[in-house]
């Protein structure tokens, strides 16, 4: 009897673990399947959602070239020489560009190789759709991310004059395209030991830096005309209002690294582009160090004699860090001369390169000694094992600051008492 019980238990334990084994293969089948299906989903949806930016459904269908167009996961980019079209109609904004051969990426025409020329109803029917009638571009200025646009806005004046760049902006509401002319440049810097410059314009959609486009090379001269147009397409109107427009103007030669003239940098929510503005931007001179930029105020106070340092924020900080980062403080010594007087420091910002300190720091500085002090402000990267490293630093100085912009800055805030100065400022490495 006892034998009996001890095999059916053998048994009935033998399949009770089959029955459990089966069970647990069912449940990770059925999961697996789950997450097959899941991922099909995402794949269907992403896919729409490149189909919708790349243009129309014909386009989405076909993976291989057609009438000029490829369709690709990524806006697509093209550009084309507008020479041809100023001969014929003496402006750049009077006609759409026929078709033809692109530029520097594929493209040219639009859809069936016919001239594209926007129509107002679609236009206007976007227009209608925003709230109140507002544009869609101030709407956009409403409710965007703060911290986006104010990385590229600075109203700083140049430290420099390295020219200027003439360039116009419209939008297709219909074909969902950007469409940028770069005319011409002026007064840009000789780069060359003839005295002149071969330039050319780089242009980028920040915050994409991938899909770069260029004009073509103007030889020997400071004042080139490009006049060449290129198309941004697939942007629908709000995610255009994400990017920033980059224009780097950069001197080629031919045996070594070309040199860069000046930049500026648009963020497209300020566009309105119901009016398709055209611009003169005054280029910035080129971050040679690439520390990256520090914002801060200055302002003094003769009744009290206070001197207050207000640290807002820093952007494109270079990385210290094996992960491509750093952690960034801001240390500030108040100086007489050589002699250091008084330090404070804010805290310290882990991994990240665009930290936002909005720090403010006050010291006790007679009105007669104000010409005779600076401000020493260095940006450090704080190390757990190690010495801190100097990021990078900048004078506030009334005679000797460690640059034009960082000296207009302090004289600035003494012949405006009681007013709060705020500026940009490019770090220095040392």
């Amino acid at each position: 009897m006892e034998r009996r019980d001890i095999i059916l238990t053998a048994v009935f334990g033998t399949v009770g673990a089959v029955g459990v084994l089966v069970a647990l293969g069912l449940a990770a089948w059925l999961y697996l399947r789950a997450r097959r299906s899941k991922q099909r989903e995402d794949d269907l949806e992403e896919q729409n959602e490149n189909c919708e930016g790349a243009g129309s459904s014909q386009q989405q269908q076909q993976p291989a070239k057609k009438n000029g167009f490829l369709n690709l996961k990524t806006p697509l980019i093209s550009t084309k020489a507008l020479g041809a079209q100023l001969e014929t109609t003496g402006s750049p904004g009077s006609k759409s560009p026929a078709s033809g051969s692109g530029g520097p990426a594929a493209g040219g025409p639009g859809p069936g190789g016919e001239p594209r020329t926007p129509t107002a109803g679609p236009q206007n029917k976007q227009l209608q759709n925003v709230k109140g009638g507002e544009h869609p571009s101030k709407a956009f200025l409403h409710n965007r991310s703060i911290s986006l646009v104010d990385m590229y806005i600075d109203n700083s004046e140049p430290s420099e004059n390295v020219g200027q760049i003439h360039f116009s902006l419209e939008y297709d509401f219909q074909n969902t395209t950007l469409i940028l002319r770069i005319m011409q440049g002026k007064d840009l810097p000789a780069k060359d030991l003839s005295g002149t410059s071969d330039p050319y314009v780089r242009v980028t959609l920040l915050p994409d830096k991938k899909h770069r486009l260029e004009t073509k090379i103007k030889r020997r001269t400071l004042n080139p005309r490009w006049n060449e147009t290129f198309y941004f397409e697939g942007f629908p109107i709000v995610k255009l209002q994400s990017r920033v427009l980059h224009l780097h103007v950069f001197d080629y030669d031919r045996f070594s690294r070309d040199d860069s003239i000046g930049e500026i940098f648009l963020p497209l929510c300020q566009v309105d582009f119901s009016e398709k503005p055209s611009f003169w931007k005054a280029l910035k001179p080129p971050a040679k160090d690439k520390c990256g930029e520090l914002l801060c105020s200055l302002c003094y106070h003769p009744s009290n004699s206070v001197l207050t340092i207000t640290l807002l924020k820093a952007r494109n900080l270079k990385a210290k860090d094996i992960n491509g980062k750093s952690d960034p403080y801001v240390k500030v010594w108040l100086q007489f001369g050589d002699k250091r007087v008084e330090k404070r420091k804010t805290p310290i910002f882990k991994c990240t390169l665009n930290p936002v300190f909005n720090e403010a720091f006050s010291f006790n500085v007679p009105w007669e000694k104000i010409r005779e002090c600076s401000l020493d402000v260095m940006v450090m990267d704080f190390d757990n094992i190690g010495r801190n490293e100097l990021i990078g630093r900048i004078q506030l100085a009334g005679k000797n600051g460690s640059g034009a912009s960082e000296t207009k800055h302090w004289q600035d805030m003494i012949t405006k008492p009681r007013q709060t100065i705020v500026q940009w400022h490019r770090l220095k490495p040392e």
